[in-house]
């Protein structure tokens, strides 16, 4: 196990290091987003590969993170590419200054986020070192149902938003249709949905300390860089915000309040 999570870290550094000086080039760190849901398809593809024999629940955790991974890195492409560097990349470039972000981003952005991966992925790794049999049993099911059910609101919510953002009238207001009439971050709740679907199947091979790259991710989607950073943005550029707090659940789906 520990081999096989060293060879895979070591991807990945070649990976975003090689990222990293694309970066340098075109002067946008905002590249890094894309590759975040592309970095656990290669790492899930090579604990998947190399942990041995090919069996049912590897076969599950192949399809499943690569539809989730892939979907997310072509969302993001679409969402970004051609629309200049993430605001957030823009203000640490100014804060640091022009002439030392570029060495300064990769280990700020570029190694943070592969050691995240490696991190997070973790019960990806105990799914496919697992020592229980490969047969899939009640607890794979169960993660495979709350899988569909994140992939649905991170998916969905994904869509809804596209589509509201793409109606220039809509320009200033908040979207409170569809899967945000239940909670103000259905891509983020389904996002630590489909973490958690993996969690469980961790368990069901086997693998139960691991799931703390589960708990991670839950972390920073709801504290660091998702719930928490995009509430603050919201309240202040968008006054209808502060109603839509009123009436709608942060994170975890619920009729609106009346």
């Amino acid at each position: 196990m520990i081999d096989l999570f060293s060879q895979a870290a070591l991807i990945i550094f070649i990976l975003v290091t090689l990222l990293w000086v694309w970066s340098v080039f075109i002067k946008n760190v905002s590249i890094v987003d894309i590759f975040w849901g592309f970095g656990f398809v290669v790492v899930n593809a090579f604990y998947v590969f190399m942990s041995g024999e090919l069996h049912a629940r590897k076969i599950v955790i192949l399809t499943l993170v690569t539809v989730w991974g892939l979907r997310l890195a072509i969302y993001l492409a679409y969402r970004n590419i051609g629309k200049g560097e993430d605001f957030r990349y823009q203000e640490f470039r100014r804060s640091y200054g022009p002439k030392r972000y570029w060495w300064f981003s990769f280990f700020q952005v570029f190694l943070l986020q592969g050691a995240l991966i490696m991190v997070v992925s973790l019960p990806l790794l105990g799914i496919s070192s697992g020592q229980s049999s490969g047969a899939l049993n009640v607890l794979d099911y169960i993660g495979i149902s709350v899988w569909l059910v994140g992939f649905a609101f991170e998916a969905g919510g994904d869509f809804q938003l596209a589509r509201f953002k793409r109606n220039l009238k809509n320009k200033g207001k908040v979207l409170n249709t569809g899967f945000w009439k239940y909670t103000r971050h259905p891509n983020y709740f389904g996002d630590a949905m489909v973490w958690w679907a993996y969690a469980i199947l961790s368990i069901a091979a086997g693998s139960y300390w691991l799931i703390i790259g589960s708990i991670v991710m839950t972390y920073l989607i709801i504290k660091i860089s998702g719930v928490s950073l995009l509430e603050r943005t919201l309240k202040e550029t968008k006054p209808q915000y502060s109603d839509y707090i009123q009436k709608t659940n942060a994170f975890f789906p619920w009729f609106p309040k009346k």
